[in-house]
């Protein structure tokens, strides 16, 4: 059986960038899963690449279907944006190892969803001060910088990423990515190990 190997780690950890190389790398064989937001689309993100977009209508539709596996909400400082993961086919081959960026409470409604085995927890981190360096060098490059959302999201992660949370979801291996070339060849070794790719 395969892995769902879930990326996980606080804003501007390299999750993207590790994300990227993962799927970049052919012997990794690792199938990308897409999110869903209703957050708006920032500039040079492509809608079915980095999530499918979509509006709060659209994301009732697809509860009401019954096709909503997780789903989070967030109160920013420009509304409501859902965050979610919808049983639309992508994860259908259960021989078949796939990718995704998730948050801690996501992992754990996969985990209930596709059960503890098929799960695969990479978590990812970094210190704070760089890491809020790089979310303000983000914001930076865009048309209209939400800089009170950089702040939500940069305080609100260490609740959502508390040393008591992290035990509960049962993570017990991390990698620090203060040197991306290392925290990369760590993760993939991890990842070829726990599911067996030669």
């Amino acid at each position: 059986m395969g892995k769902i190997v879930c990326l996980m780690g606080k804003s501007c950890a390299g999750k993207d960038t590790i994300y990227k190389r993962l799927l970049a790398d052919g012997g990794m064989n690792l199938t990308k899963i897409v999110p869903y937001t209703t957050r708006p689309i920032r500039e040079g993100e492509r809608d079915g690449v980095e999530y499918f977009y979509t509006d709060e209508n659209g994301f009732q539709r697809l509860k009401e279907q019954g096709k909503v596996i997780e789903d989070r909400a967030y109160h920013t400082y420009h509304g409501l944006w859902r965050y979610f993961t919808a049983d639309d086919d992508q994860i259908r081959d259960t021989a078949r190892s796939y990718l995704m960026i998730g948050t801690l409470e996501a992992y754990r409604k996969l985990q209930d969803y596709f059960g503890v085995d098929r799960m695969l927890p990479v978590m990812v981190e970094l210190e704070d001060g760089i890491r809020l360096q790089r979310a303000l060098s983000r914001e930076l490059t865009q048309e209209n910088p939400k800089y009170g959302e950089m702040c939500r999201r940069f305080l609100a992660d260490s609740e959502d990423f508390s040393e008591e949370k992290i035990g509960e979801a049962g993570i017990v291996r991390r990698f620090v990515n203060d040197d991306l070339e290392r925290c990369l060849a760590e993760i993939k070794g991890y990842i070829r190990d726990e599911i067996s790719i030669k």
